[in-house]
């Protein structure tokens, strides 16, 4: 194991003295901007920490680390939030280090690097001791690279004074002027309106929430998209009311494709678990609840997103194999609702045997120990307002079967789910289409359909199931 950061920063800060058996023995330097500080800041911070940084679901770093100008003021918040571990902002348990492409971490080496740098007075050093500056390319801010088609809600919307919670859904049409044949996506972008936003959702393709990295196929993987298709747009706006709090919105969506002549080899697929009927206690600070799915054929895993709100706990994904041994997948000790991180595979991600059964395990803190909980008194439901609760546990895969076109037959909640026949039922039970109602409403409806499964189930004498699983 490397050596612990304490040792490194004794030697790095300690005045230079000469050892008494050993005469030779050379003081530590203490690390300078331009000897190594800027190195690690443009590998591991700058992606961020820039003039038109990534913006990770809404979250924009707030200074650019690109200059010792502008790094040196803040060295000792640097110094702060990577020795607590608060930065780079990664939350998966450490028996992960190295398993998913989009991990933000810094090694023990480099940790120490810039504690001691900061602890150190923060020197500039020599600038000819530095390689020349990285150049980051324009590309507007969109961390995908130039985009080939941007869409947006196609009008402004105002998110008025006295709002706190709101959801609103919009359409929008992909014309035929705007992609004149189908294309293969690589790679998706949302761009949030504004700090009101709390998620975008859409279909069909995909969506973000606080702390989301854009999406980025690997080669080989990717969706479809065709002229005239529907976006089916779902905006969550969070605020605190109050007069002067009014504004504006009017988010966009980026996708860059594949050559013209490209089709990948699998087909992206993405589906959840989740759970309506939960209810959290006042003041419990451990609240459990699993769900599992079993896919039905051999596939690729390529990433999860945990989803949870304020009193989100912990989040811990396990795949239970056909020949009874188990795998952690996925442990995020440490949930943070402002760092929805998607956890992604690199290249043909995570093979699977048909037959594997998904477990999700979420807990929940609604103490009063929880800083980020609203009302530790109250008895806590799913609800799409941020001061309520959630729990889906999406997966991101593919089918293992090359060049598998898939059907609307997935997996979910363990049972065959069909989409169609799903919203089918919602259509005539409800009068209502089930793509245009908000996380809120669907989980107001699934209740109803939950409950009326129960009473029918009572009087048969069965426990029954709701076509489409839970």
């Amino acid at each position: 194991m490397k050596q612990a950061i304490g040792l490194l920063l004794i030697l790095a800060l300690a005045a230079p003295v000469a050892a008494a058996n050993n005469n030779n023995d050379a003081p530590t330097a203490t690390p300078t901007y331009y000897g190594v500080v800027q190195s690690i800041l443009e590998q591991e911070c700058q992606v961020c920490h820039r003039p038109n940084g990534a913006n990770l679901g809404g979250m924009v770093a707030p200074m650019a680390f690109t200059s010792y100008q502008e790094t040196r003021p803040w060295a000792r918040s640097i110094a702060r939030q990577v020795e607590s571990g608060l930065m780079p902002p990664w939350h998966a348990d450490s028996q992960h280090a190295g398993v998913f492409v989009n991990e933000r971490s810094l090694t023990d080496e480099q940790k120490a690097t810039l504690i001691a740098w900061a602890k150190g007075g923060a020197p500039m050093g020599n600038a000819a001791d530095a390689p020349p500056a990285k150049v980051w390319e324009a590309t507007d801010g969109w961390t995908i690279g130039e985009p080939d088609l941007v869409m947006d809600m196609g009008e402004d919307y105002f998110v008025a004074d006295d709002v706190q919670d709101q959801y609103i859904n919009f359409e929008t049409v992909i014309t035929e002027e705007m992609l004149p044949e189908p294309r293969w996506i690589k790679a998706v972008e949302f761009r949030p309106g504004g700090p009101v936003v709390h998620h975008i959702i859409a279909r069909p393709f995909g969506g973000i929430a606080p702390g989301n990295d854009p999406t980025v196929h690997n080669d080989g993987f990717g969706t479809l998209v065709k002229p005239g298709t529907t976006i089916r747009w779902q905006m969550h706006y969070h605020k605190e009311p109050g007069p002067g709090t009014g504004t504006w919105d009017r988010s966009s969506v980026a996708l860059r494709f594949y050559p013209e002549d490209y089709e990948p080899t699998y087909v992206m697929q993405n589906n959840a678990m989740g759970k309506f009927d939960f209810q959290i206690p006042p003041g419990d600070s451990n609240y459990v609840a699993t769900k599992s799915a079993t896919f039905e054929r051999d596939a690729l895993l390529l990433g999860y997103t945990p989803h949870m709100h304020l009193r989100g706990k912990s989040a811990r994904y396990v795949a239970k194999y056909p020949d009874g041994t188990e795998e952690v997948l996925l442990d995020v000790p440490r949930y943070d609702f402002n760092w929805q991180t998607h956890y992604k595979y690199a290249a043909g991600g995570k093979r699977i045997p048909a037959g594997t059964e998904i477990e999700l395990t979420m807990a929940w803190d609604n103490s009063a120990d929880n800083p980020a909980n609203p009302d530790p008194t109250e008895t806590v439901v799913y609800g799409g307002p941020t001061t309520s609760e959630m729990m889906f546990g999406f997966v991101s895969y593919a089918d293992a079967e090359p060049n598998y076109k898939p059907s609307e037959t997935g997996f979910l909640g363990g049972q065959r789910f069909n989409r169609g026949a799903f919203k089918k039922l919602v259509k005539e039970r409800f009068d209502v289409d089930w793509d245009s109602l908000s996380e809120e409403e669907q989980g107001k409806i699934f209740r109803r359909l939950r409950q009326q499964q129960r009473r029918n189930a009572e009087s048969e004498g069965s426990e029954g199931t709701v076509s489409g699983g839970e």
